[in-house]
């Protein structure tokens, strides 16, 4: 998606022109892909802009740059304070958040731990990832020829930009051969997740979706789909998915941060259920935008309000 100028980014502390944000050429993380990274959305509630789940994206996080041995130089407050600024600041009602943790230009090399570790947080304004029909239509998905990543080799419970290498194998290969988007399967040849999100599938009237160890990320919109199922009545499972399943399953649908609720119309050209989105499906994204939107109570605490006028005021001290 095409990217919307903001006014201003924060770049290690400093609040920088969006034109201005900028790292050297020779960064670690430009050859090295070392960098973890967190997607938010703030959504347009009648209360006014929300953040979804803040504190689970921070957590997240902190765990991703541990698992890289990264010590971070601001604290986990002092970022999530800057994710409610940036927002402010920008005047932002609805956005996407981008905080990166990456290591920046000092030495080049695999060894990782001379560069210095630097952080940035950007909010923009964001649309609909799979285009403006798909949350009522439905996308066509392929069963992708690349393979999710194996355990032993990339974390897969660390939101690291070089996971995404395989992703954008992934994805060009679907857009390739004339697909919205792909789905991967584990190195044991079951259903792990898409491009960029995790699945689902209604079978029989329960709700499936691969379990953490078919190398699927943590998903924060998968735990939160999870919770609301399980209170709508449906009986929520964790399992071993084989690639038939999807033909064969009566719903499916994508969750993450980006696509939120997508229902999926098709995989490999075989229709799912009727070919539109189901009623499990439809129920979920009732609750799911209601909640999210502010028009349904939030019990959860799921949503933090980001306060105006901005409370940012400049600079942010490094951690001691």
């Amino acid at each position: 998606m095409a990217l919307t100028k903001v006014s201003k980014i924060w770049m290690n502390g400093k609040w920088v022109p969006w034109d201005d944000a900028k790292i050297h050429i020779l960064s670690h993380v430009a050859h090295y892909a070392s960098s973890v990274f967190e997607g938010i959305r703030c959504y347009d509630t009648k209360r006014g802009p929300a953040i979804f789940r803040l504190d689970e994206h921070m957590d997240r996080l902190m765990y991703s740059a541990r698992i890289y041995r990264m010590e971070l130089p601001f604290t986990r407050d002092q970022i999530r304070q800057v994710c409610l600024d940036v927002v402010a600041i920008n005047d932002l009602k609805q956005c996407y958040l981008r905080p990166l943790v990456y290591r920046g230009y000092e030495n080049l090399g695999v060894n990782p731990f001379g560069s210095p570790v630097e952080v940035a947080v950007a909010a923009f304004p964001w649309g609909q990832y799979l285009g403006d029909d798909a949350l009522t239509k439905g996308v066509a998905v392929k069963i992708s020829s690349w393979w999710r990543i194996s355990p032993n080799t990339l974390p897969a419970m660390a939101k690291a930009s070089a996971n995404y290498m395989n992703s954008q194998l992934m994805k060009m290969e679907a857009l390739v051969d004339g697909y919205d988007e792909a789905v991967a399967l584990d190195v044991h040849g079951f259903v792990s997740e898409g491009s960029g999100q995790n699945l689902f599938a209604v079978v029989k009237g329960d709700l499936l979706t691969p379990p953490l160890h078919s190398s699927v990320l943590a998903g924060i919109t998968r735990d939160s789909v999870m919770t609301l199922a399980r209170e709508l009545g449906y009986r929520v499972r964790e399992e071993v998915m084989p690639r038939e399943m999807l033909y064969i399953a009566d719903e499916v649908f994508l969750a993450g941060t980006a696509v939120e609720v997508t229902p999926v119309h098709s995989v490999d050209r075989i229709a799912v259920g009727d070919g539109k989105p189901g009623k499990v499906t439809r129920a979920i994204q009732e609750a799911f935008f209601g909640l999210v939107r502010g028009q349904q109570p939030d019990r959860h605490g799921w949503l933090t309000a980001v306060p105006q006028p901005a409370t940012a005021s400049g600079a942010v001290a490094r951690r001691p």
